[in-house]
């Protein structure tokens, strides 16, 4: 059990390491964005499937709420959690358009679409970037080894991993660090670093 657990961890650092060196530009490019998004006093919608929607929920959360530093609070909204919309729209409609037409109401242009698809190919999320690009959105989107995804977002997170827990673990860090260079973007002096 315990090399279990070691190895377990180990391939989290790697994972993780390997997409934060080799993405540290779109990083900044991301942090940048997000922040001139919410200084014009646009938004973020952020969205995925099963554990990537507990990720939308999760990094929203930290935008709309707080961070790290008490500061006023960020627009940003989880397509995700609105079960009785989310129900309609699958029933009515597709489980694909779940996203697209949220995006489709609530997007407009200068806000941000940001979509999360451990392997890149969700239909839901892919329509959602299409949908997005069409009123004048920038898309970020975070998967695995890229997908479709990669093919229809201004900017793309792709973590190096057959292994979805992994991935994930990578996507969260990221946004975390999203978080905070938005943070210190936004409110420098709130920082003593």
């Amino acid at each position: 059990m315990k090399n279990i657990i070691l190895n377990i961890l180990q391939d989290s650092i790697e994972a993780k390491r390997h997409c934060i060196e080799n993405n540290i530009d779109h990083i900044i490019k991301a942090a940048d964005m997000l922040a001139a998004c919410l200084t014009r006093g646009n938004k973020v919608l952020i969205f995925g499937n099963g554990g990537s929607a507990a990720d939308a929920q999760h990094l929203a959360a930290e935008f709309a709420n707080r961070f790290q530093i008490e500061r006023p609070p960020l627009a940003a909204v989880a397509l995700t959690t609105d079960t009785s919309l989310l129900t309609s729209i699958g029933n009515d409609y597709h489980f694909d358009v779940i996203f697209s037409k949220q995006v489709e109401a609530l997007g407009r242009q200068g806000d941000i679409a940001w979509g999360i698809s451990t392997s890149g190919n969700s239909a839901n999320v892919i329509q959602a970037m299409k949908a997005a690009q069409k009123i004048g959105m920038s898309t970020i989107g975070m998967t695995g080894r890229a997908g479709e995804l990669a093919g229809c977002v201004d900017l793309v997170f792709a973590v190096a991993s057959d292994t979805t827990a992994r991935i994930q673990e990578s996507h969260i860090t990221v946004g975390h660090i999203l978080c905070d260079l938005v943070d210190r973007i936004l409110y420098p002096n709130e920082f003593r670093d």
